[in-house]
């Protein structure tokens, strides 16, 4: 899968059930059940993807002109489908997913919260690169919840933008244990 893809699929499908509360005390989590979730992501990409340049320079020119076929490709590309599954506990909901993460090169703004929806706004900056979005979750009901995100990403006067559209319905209370991660 190309990293934008997993960048959609990630972000798409860490939002749609968590209650994207990023650093906030004041974020009223979603009412949403926990458990197994299953997230249905269709990815949108428009522009173009920004590479640094010292990764071009190091290409060869037969290597350069097949990312650039493949980056024109991937731009006349209808949008994308993926399903992706991630287990959710009581404590994944409580500590608002991606609330302890260490990225400090993102700043994350909850706009609204409630029990029904959230929305937000995510700026980013890592070295020239610089990312901006927003986006936002709506209970369905205690088993269902969708949303949209839109992301731009620009480096170098070069700008690629993702729009997701997901939607999630809850699968059960119980979570598959992977033999890596043992779920509580």
């Amino acid at each position: 899968m190309p990293p934008t893809m997993r960048i959609g699929v990630l972000l798409s499908a860490g939002l749609a059930v968590c209650a994207a509360a990023w650093a906030a005390d004041d974020v009223a989590p979603l009412n949403v059940k926990p458990g197994q979730w299953e997230t249905t992501v269709t990815i949108a990409r428009s522009g173009q993807l920004p590479i640094p340049p010292e990764v071009l320079e190091k290409m060869t020119p037969e290597q350069r002109a097949v990312l650039e076929e493949r980056m024109k490709a991937s731009a006349a590309q209808v949008p994308q489908t993926r399903v992706a599954k991630r287990c959710f506990t009581k404590e994944d909901l409580a500590n608002a997913y991606g609330a302890n993460e260490d990225n400090k090169t993102c700043k994350r703004t909850i706009v609204t919260s409630s029990p029904s929806g959230q929305e937000f706004k995510i700026e980013c900056t890592n070295g020239q690169m610089t990312s901006t979005g927003a986006g936002h979750v709506d209970v369905i009901d205690s088993e269902h919840i969708g949303g949209k995100t839109k992301l731009s990403m620009t480096r170098g006067g070069q700008t690629m933008t993702v729009e997701t559209t997901f939607s999630s319905k809850w699968l059960g209370a119980d979570c598959p244990v992977s033999p890596a991660k043992k779920q509580p």
